[in-house]
C-alpha cells in the first residue's frame, strides 16, 4: 500500500513537471497493484480442495456424497 500512495504523490508531486504521461502511467501502475496483490494473497494452493468440507448440513452433506459416490461415515 505503501508503494501505491508513493507511486501516486511522486506522479504528481515531481514526474508531472517533466512527463505528464509518464505521471499517468505511474498512476496506472498503482492503480492495478491492490487488485493483484489481492488475487495473489487469496490464491488457494493445489492440494487445497476446500469444496470437499462439509457445510454442516447433514441431509446437504449426505446429498452430495451419494452424487460423488462416497460412503458417509456413520
Amino acid at each position: 500500500m505503501g508503494t501505491c500512495v508513493a507511486l501516486f504523490v511522486l506522479a504528481w508531486g515531481v514526474v508531472r513537471i517533466w512527463s505528464v504521461p509518464a505521471a499517468v502511467g505511474m498512476c496506472v501502475v498503482a492503480m492495478v497493484i491492490p487488485p493483484l496483490a489481492a488475487v495473489v494473497a487469496n490464491r488457494r494452493g493445489p492440494d487445497d480442495r476446500w469444496w470437499d468440507d462439509p457445510s454442516g448440513d447433514d441431509q446437504s452433506d449426505e446429498w452430495w456424497d451419494e452424487l460423488d459416490g462416497k460412503e458417509r461415515p456413520r
